[in-house]
């Protein structure tokens, strides 16, 4: 059993695309899934299955989510290795002025295109800053998520890639959740 992260994307947000995560429990157990965690009630799953490709679990969920809610979700699925790699990575890490509070990361669906990118960096986006690593946009906005320009929405339209952003908080206790099922498995 391989230990998989889901990320999805803009549930139970303002009432709307709402999920219990009780149901959504139940219903990647019906896909097959084992020691299923939930974090939150926004989308954030620990799982474990057989080795499979993350976009192969990515197109089961969207489908099972689909079927059960008539609604679509984007889904992104991490093995538990590439999620270290996202939070090593993080440039934002090695600035000890910087307050980890205040960081997230944006997990693109796929890497956009250059032309489109050349674009986004010419923007101002006052004291705020992103960087692009992959498929992953490390953000920091020091006067918090709530008043950035750099949000999950702008870097969708903007980009023409599908996103979720997780602050880092909650992506570092994912890595931790997943640590936990690996060990007592």
């Amino acid at each position: 059993m391989i230990t998989y992260i889901l990320i999805l994307r803009g549930i139970n947000v303002g009432g709307h695309r709402s999920i219990k995560m009780t149901d959504l429990k139940i219903l990647l157990s019906s896909l097959g899934f084992m020691n299923i965690q939930t974090y939150i009630q926004s989308g954030n799953i620990v799982f474990q299955f057989a080795e499979t490709s993350e976009k192969v679990l990515e197109e089961m969920i969207c489908s099972a989510i689909k079927k059960q809610y008539d609604f679509d979700v984007p889904t992104m699925v991490k093995g538990i290795t590439e999620m270290k790699e996202i939070v090593a990575k993080n440039p934002y890490l090695k600035d000890e002025s910087k307050d980890i509070s205040h960081l997230h990361v944006t997990f693109l669906d796929d890497i956009p295109a250059q032309e489109i990118l050349n674009t986004l960096a010419s923007g101002d986006y006052k004291s705020d800053e992103y960087t692009l690593v992959g498929k992953n946009i490390y953000v920091y906005c020091p006067n918090g998520y709530g008043k950035t320009k750099l949000t999950n929405t702008f870097f969708e339209n903007k980009l023409k890639v599908a996103a979720t952003t997780r602050n880092w908080k909650t992506t570092n206790e994912l890595i931790k959740m997943a640590e936990k099922i690996e060990i007592s498995c």
